[in-house]
């Protein structure tokens, strides 16, 4: 396969040898801007076909290494959806696109009807908030007048979308935010989910009314089931009845979890935020202190000392959900997590259930693989993720492994010269799956070919 193409390992790479970062970078350069539509860069031409809101901070990391222009164009189209009350959707819907192309599409949100939506038709749901961290390293990466008076005008927004889960979203009120379904933790079909879920009554045949679009492009074998998707439409049918209003969340929304990474990423905004503060003329000291509260309570409400690790709680049962997944070495990412917790984490994840090593010999995966319920091919349920990768990579390197951060740069760059910019990749062989020609594998690819661990 010729070098350029969006598709497969470039050439000048060899499978398990030496790998030409020139090629991966033209491979990766190729796919961002095989995706790029006219403001906003698609995860997927086939699979994704809209913009995704943490997708779109993933990208624009990347894009500040080659055209820092659409790094900014990217954050500003997603936060020109920003609802009224500060939620950032997590899809934007393309209005170009033809009703039933995809689903589930905006006539199934109907995001119309709620107070406060935006003018765009979006879903009524959000990702986890990892917006600022990613608009100051973009700006970090190629810092100039143009790039900080774009990080200045995408503050308030951003500082708008903390409030919002810092207020609407702490239903437990522990100081934590919970996600109202499993679509929002960004891992859709991780186990993590399946306690909560399992509560969620629905009816498989709700789904016969519905054409999935994802099992149209990937193996059915690899993606959440037809009795998972039906759960999934009956969490949004309950709250798009209420047009998405989050006053009663804890009386009547059938799914409310407190999870990690969404956690962690919250507090990891905060950092950021208190970096960009002072550019745009703001005290960065109310974001350090809403930053402490967020670790803390994170540490108090999520963290098991009997597993040694982080573990989403279930509001319903207030109890800790017992799958070990990825989710829990997330919290590395915050710059103020104790070192007992931190120990702990690098802990778990070099043990045989994730297996970081400084030389790897299999990708991280997103499930402990040493489960029962490991599944190697199905989507968040055992896959490695570039995303995740790259999240536990920085967290690492701020608390002192280099060691091991190496491995994991290293494991994520021969996924992709093994395999190509696929959207994940089988946790023993690295063999792509999903789509390919994924936008954030290509964009954070493109970061840690570039190596500056600094953030």
């Amino acid at each position: 396969m010729s070098t350029g193409t969006t598709d497969g390992p470039p050439a000048g790479t060899t499978q398990g040898g030496a790998r030409d970062a020139a090629a991966l970078r033209r491979l990766a350069v190729a796919t961002l801007e095989a995706n790029w539509e006219h403001d906003h860069t698609v995860p997927s031409r086939t699979l994704y076909p809209h913009q995704w809101s943490w997708d779109s901070a993933f990208i624009a990391v990347g894009w500040s290494h080659v055209r820092p222009d659409r790094a900014w164009r990217e954050l500003a189209s997603l936060f020109r959806a920003q609802w009224v009350d500060g939620r950032v959707p997590h899809i934007v819907f393309n209005p170009a696109l033809r009703v039933g192309s995809y689903f589930p599409g905006p006539e199934f949100w109907d995001s119309a009807l709620a107070e406060g939506a935006p003018a765009a038709a979006t879903s009524g749901l959000i990702q986890p908030p990892v917006h600022a961290p990613a608009a100051w390293l973009a700006y970090r990466r190629f810092p100039s007048a143009a790039g900080r008076a774009a990080l200045c005008r995408l503050y308030p927004r951003l500082v708008a979308q903390q409030r919002y889960l810092a207020t609407c979203r702490d239903v437990g009120g522990g100081g934590l935010a919970c996600v109202v379904h499993p679509w929002e933790s960004g891992l859709d079909n991780s186990p993590a989910w399946d306690a909560p879920m399992a509560a969620v009554p629905a009816d498989v045949a709700v789904m016969r009314a519905y054409r999935r679009h994802d099992t149209a492009h990937a193996d059915a074998a690899h993606r959440p089931t037809d009795l998972d998707y039906a759960r999934y439409v009956a969490i949004v049918a309950s709250y798009r009845e209420r047009r998405y209003r989050d006053e009663d969340l804890a009386t009547r929304h059938p799914f409310l979890v407190e999870c990690p990474l969404f956690n962690a990423a919250m507090g990891a905004a905060e950092h950021a935020l208190a970096r960009i503060a002072p550019l745009a003329g703001a005290d960065p000291g109310p974001h350090r202190e809403r930053a402490a509260r967020v670790t803390e309570a994170l540490v108090r409400r999520l963290y098991d000392p009997t597993t040694g690790t982080f573990h989403p709680r279930d509001l319903r049962t207030d109890r800790l959900v017992p799958a070990r997944t990825v989710l829990g070495l997330a919290p590395l990412i915050l710059p103020d997590l104790p070192v007992r917790q931190v120990s702990a984490l690098v802990t778990e994840a070099c043990s045989a259930r994730f297996g970081l090593a400084a030389r790897m010999d299999r990708p991280l995966p997103s499930h402990d693989r040493t489960a029962p319920d490991f599944e190697p091919l199905r989507y968040w349920r055992g896959p490695s993720w570039m995303n995740i990768n790259w999240l536990v990579r920085r967290g690492l390197l701020r608390h002192g492994r280099p060691d091991l951060a190496a491995g994991l740069r290293d494991s994520m760059i021969e996924l992709v010269a093994r395999s190509g910019c696929h959207e994940y990749f089988h946790p023993d062989t690295g063999a792509g799956l999903g789509s390919p020609a994924f936008g954030w594998t290509a964009a954070l690819l493109l970061d840690v070919l570039a190596d500056d661990p600094a953030g």
